[in-house]
């Protein structure tokens, strides 16, 4: 039976020690971007649209089928994954649009009710070859997944695979969602760990506050796919506000996207070299 995208993405990197970069859509100019940074990079990638740029866009189903269109017209391998996703049926919505992979977060509930809402999720999605992701620990803000008592512990990681049958998991390593600057301080003894005592690949979360040493740091540590969306929006937001600062005339929403898009694309390309041990 022929992989799917998404095996065909995350299986060849775990199995080589490298990273693959899983980047956030927000709107076709990013889908765009991060297509032509992979393609520019000769490398895979994944693009990620979660619940709450679905909910931004009213529903999952636009966004998302631009995004697949793009990575089945890629000249490198493209997955397209839902992140973060919350609600059951946004998950079984994302695999009868064709998704091949969900992140499904349950890490708000207590770790019984996780594991039981995961399991019935991934059960869902394996009956129809999807992979799921799930998150154990809290990759949170930063006042709270930098305090040691947050961090996954590595039996209860291992319990919480075996228990949920899950395909791949996210971990509190010491990222948060949402950083604005790249200093985030990894544990990456504890990363060794918990690869170690895992079968699945390991996901790094809130990756925009991890620079690029760090990030190389963690792929070389054991950390397989990587998510990095808020570095890539603000230097598209960057850039916008240079362009229209440049040019406060500009009406036409292409002279200001299009840079942007261009922008972010060489980002993805030179992120992906990082991952990859380039």
């Amino acid at each position: 039976m022929p992989l799917t995208p998404t095996e065909a993405v995350v299986g060849p990197a775990r199995a080589a020690g490298t990273g693959v970069g899983a980047f956030n859509v927000v709107q076709i100019e990013h889908a765009e971007a991060i297509v032509t940074g992979a393609e520019r990079a000769g490398l895979p990638v994944i693009l990620q649209i979660s619940e709450n740029t679905a909910r931004y866009h009213g529903s999952l189903a636009p966004t998302a089928l631009a995004s697949l269109a793009l990575a089945r017209a890629a000249t490198v391998p493209v997955a397209v994954h839902l992140d973060h996703a919350e609600s059951a049926e946004l998950v079984t919505e994302a695999v009868e649009l064709g998704f091949t992979s969900v992140m499904f977060d349950a890490s708000k509930l207590p770790y019984d009710a996780n594991v039981s809402a995961t399991r019935e999720v991934t059960d869902l999605c394996h009956r129809a070859g999807v992979l799921v992701e799930a998150e154990l620990g809290e990759v949170g803000g930063k006042d709270g997944a930098h305090a040691p008592g947050v961090r996954t512990d590595p039996d209860e990681a291992r319990a919480f695979v075996a228990a949920t049958a899950v395909d791949a998991l996210a971990v509190a390593v010491g990222s948060s969602h949402a950083m604005l600057t790249r200093d985030a301080a990894l544990d990456f003894d504890l990363i060794a760990r918990l690869r170690a005592a895992l079968d699945v690949p390991l996901v790094l979360h809130g990756s925009s506050g991890v620079d690029d040493a760090g990030l190389a740091k963690a792929v070389a540590a054991g950390m397989t796919k990587v998510n990095i969306s808020t570095h890539l929006n603000k230097l598209f937001t960057t850039t916008v506000r240079e362009r229209l600062d440049a040019s406060p005339d500009l009406a036409d929403p292409r002279k200001y996207l299009g840079p942007a898009r261009d922008a972010v694309a060489a980002e993805v390309a030179r992120l992906l070299g990082v991952l990859a041990g380039r």
